[in-house]
């Protein structure tokens, strides 16, 4: 008989809400099957597109999450990497308040206790959320009958921090017993440093509205990435499997191959996560380069501008414009500046053709470009390749193990 603790034997195993939650469709595959899945989907992907442009190299193999198990020696199937959760919302009876996860292709909530891949205690804290806006007589929002006011509750929490920050997202921004209701959701769990509230009046599947407001605590949270510190606002867009993060974007500065003096433009930068990483490492190394980072979100920018001081950059050092990347870098053509590299960082729909032939217009030595989605950054490479760039290296990374996403980071050299 094992002599596992029943908590180890229930996180190694198959999780019981598999079937009916579907988020983690291949966890019951073996962890190094699902690595020669992704690689070999990423092969068919790109291999037409190297022999098309003759680029001679080889996809490198697929970078998954590290770690044997104990008992059979073989490579473990990574738990507990999602630092980000979220729960819908629905009314049930007396007043009740269903909370969870969707089933597949419904809006049919299935009650979790516990969640394999997210980190320990993030879904007892979306729990509490109903218990504790039950106990305040907020109810929650039907959307057939778009009655209601409590929709969603979005936890993060620290990877190398002991911090946290809850976000419930409302249907308007009337919310009964604010004050005392923030109070009793900050004190679930001694890691929440935030509490703040959402506002989204519109119906349909998305769960953030335009407008955001702390509650209680701190207007934000910390966490801690490649020896850098990063503050982290409500909405700011920051990954939600933090190990494989520091894999990405360690890959991205890699290939980026700073020199001193260097200029770095960073579009599509957020929080400025990516360009304040590369520069950290450039100057622990002893070369300071000069960091551009363009974002069109102003609250992205707020918080880079925020995250450059905390690193120790001043204001020549690394700055950062609420603009569009496209504008940004045409005007720096007509002016006659000069970027030696550019990294970016697109949403799934990619980047767009006018992007890229700005960016090839500055004439970067390097282009670096980091995807969530590799069939639009394939697309993307093709404008890149008959511009004149040469694929340098495709690095494939496992950001979302137990799914059949794939992040994929591409170097490419001016030829």
């Amino acid at each position: 008989m094992s002599k596992r603790t029943r908590t180890e034997k229930d996180l190694a195993g198959p999780c019981p809400l598999m079937r009916t939650c579907g988020g983690c469709a291949w966890l019951g595959v073996p962890y190094k099957k699902q690595l020669v899945r992704k690689q070999h989907a990423m092969e068919e992907l790109f291999v037409p597109l190297l022999e098309r442009f003759g680029w001679q190299l080889e996809i490198d193999p697929i970078r998954g999450m590290g770690g044997t198990s104990e008992s059979t020696g073989k490579l473990a199937s990574p738990r507990a990497f999602r630092y980000k959760a979220t729960t819908p919302f629905a009314p049930r009876p007396n007043s009740r308040i269903a909370c969870g996860f969707y089933a597949p292709g419904t809006h049919r909530i299935v009650a979790a206790e516990d969640c394999a891949v997210e980190a320990p205690g993030a879904r007892r804290i979306l729990n509490e959320v109903a218990r504790v806006a039950e106990s305040f007589g907020i109810r929650a929002y039907d959307e057939d009958a778009q009655r209601g006011l409590l929709r969603h509750a979005i936890v993060r929490l620290g990877w190398r921090t002991d911090e946290g920050m809850l976000t419930v997202v409302t249907s308007n921004r009337d919310l009964p017993h604010a004050e005392d209701f923030a109070q009793a959701l900050l004190e679930i769990d001694p890691r929440i440093m935030c509490v703040a509230q959402n506002v989204n009046p519109r119906p349909g599947n998305a769960i953030l509205g335009p407008e955001t407001r702390v509650l209680a605590g701190a207007p934000n949270m910390r966490d801690e990435l490649l020896g850098c510190t990063f503050s982290i606002s409500p909405t700011a867009f920051y990954q939600t499997n933090p190990q494989q993060t520091e894999v990405l974007y360690q890959l991205a500065i890699d290939g980026m191959a700073l020199e001193a003096e260097d200029a770095l433009f960073d579009a599509y930068c957020g929080s400025g996560t990516i360009g304040l990483c590369a520069a950290r490492a450039s100057a622990d190394a002893g070369r300071t380069v000069r960091l551009q980072g363009v974002e069109k979100n102003e609250a992205g920018v707020a918080d880079a501008r925020t995250n450059a001081e905390l690193n120790g950059f001043i204001p020549h050092e690394a700055t950062f414009v609420a603009d569009d990347a496209t504008a940004f870098l045409r005007q720096a053509a007509r002016d006659g500046k000069r970027y030696d590299v550019i990294a970016l960082d697109p949403p799934r729909a990619g980047s767009t053709p006018a992007f890229l032939e700005a960016a090839m217009a500055i004439s970067p030595r390097r282009i670096v470009y980091i995807s969530c989605n590799p069939a639009t950054q394939a697309r993307d490479l093709e404008v890149l390749g008959a511009g004149g760039y040469r694929l340098l290296r495709l690095s494939p990374v496992d950001m979302f193990p137990h799914t059949e996403h794939v992040e994929t980071i591409a170097v490419l050299e001016r030829a």
